[in-house]
C-alpha cells in the first residue's frame, strides 16, 4: 500500500511559485477532493460488502501466496492509476484514475472490514474509533505542515528504505506464515504519518495549480495506509 510521489510534468508553474491566495485555493481544492475520496470509498465499500461473491473471493485471497498475488495486483492497479493522473491534464481522465484508485482501495479493505464488522463483538465501534483517530492524525499532520510551512523533504530517503523493509517483511510473513504483530502495525503508522508530512510539504514542489486531483490521490493513499494499520491496532486489542 505504498505510495510514491511522481515527478512533476515539464513546464509547469509549481504551487511554490504562485501567490499565497492561489496556494490557498489549491489546498482547498486538494483537501476537498481528499474528503470526496473518503466518501466515495465508503460508498464503494458499502456496495462491495453487499455481494457475497466478492466478499467470499476476497476472504479466500487472504492466505499465503494468494495474498501476495492480491497485493501485487493492487500495487499494479494503483500505480497505473497514479501515473495516469499525473500524465494527463484532462480532468475526466484524472477523475477516472482517482476513481480506479479508490475502487481498488475499497476492494483490498474488504476482508479486514468484514472480519471487524461481523466476527468481532465491538466491530462497528472499532471501525468508528479507528476512523476518528485516523482523520484526527491526518488533519493534525497536514495542519502542522501547512501552518508551520516546514520542509519535510528530508524524510524521503528514510521513507523509501522503510517501505522497502516493510514490503520485505510482508512478503516473508505471507510466505512463511508468521504474524507481523502489533509493533509492525505501529511502525507502519509512523511510516504513514511520515509520508503524510512529506507529501504535504512537497505539494509546492510537485504540483501545479490544476493538479489538485493527483495531489488529492497521493494524500488519499497515505490516509488509507494510516487507516489500515490503525484499524489493525484496534482489532488486535479485541
Amino acid at each position: 500500500m505504498e505510495n510514491q510521489i511522481p515527478n512533476h510534468l515539464p513546464q509547469k508553474v509549481l504551487i511554490g511559485n504562485l501567490s499565497e491566495a492561489e496556494r490557498v485555493a489549491f489546498y482547498k481544492k486538494t483537501y476537498a477532493h481528499v474528503a470526496g475520496g473518503v466518501l466515495v470509498f465508503v460508498l464503494f465499500e458499502y456496495l462491495l460488502l453487499q455481494s457475497e461473491t466478492i466478499v467470499d473471493f476476497m476472504l479466500s485471497m487472504t492466505e499465503g501466496y494468494k495474498w501476495l498475488i492480491m497485493l501485487g495486483g493492487f500495487m499494479l492497479a494503483t500505480n497505473y492509476a497514479e501515473s495516469m493522473a499525473m500524465r494527463t491534464t484532462d480532468k475526466n481522465m484524472q477523475y477516472l484514475a482517482y476513481g480506479i484508485y479508490i475502487f481498488f482501495e475499497a476492494l483490498i479493505f474488504i476482508p479486514m472490514l468484514y472480519i471487524a464488522a461481523v466476527y468481532m463483538d465491538s466491530g462497528l465501534e472499532l471501525l468508528y474509533q479507528a476512523s476518528i483517530v485516523t482523520l484526527a492524525l491526518f488533519s493534525g499532520l497536514s495542519a502542522t505542515v501547512l501552518l508551520t510551512k516546514k520542509d519535510f523533504s528530508f524524510l524521503k530517503t528514510g521513507l523509501t528504505i522503510g517501505f522497502f523493509i516493510a514490503i520485505g517483511l510482508i512478503i516473508a510473513g505471507a510466505l512463511f506464515g508468521f504474524n507481523l504483530g502489533l509493533w509492525f502495525s505501529v511502525a507502519m503508522c509512523l511510516l504513514a504519518g511520515g509520508s503524510i508530512l512529506y507529501q504535504t510539504s512537497n505539494l509546492v514542489k510537485t504540483y501545479g495549480m490544476e493538479d489538485y486531483i493527483p495531489a488529492a490521490l497521493g494524500l488519499f493513499a497515505s490516509l488509507m495506509l494510516l487507516f489500515w494499520y490503525i484499524l489493525r491496532i484496534f482489532m488486535s486489542r479485541d
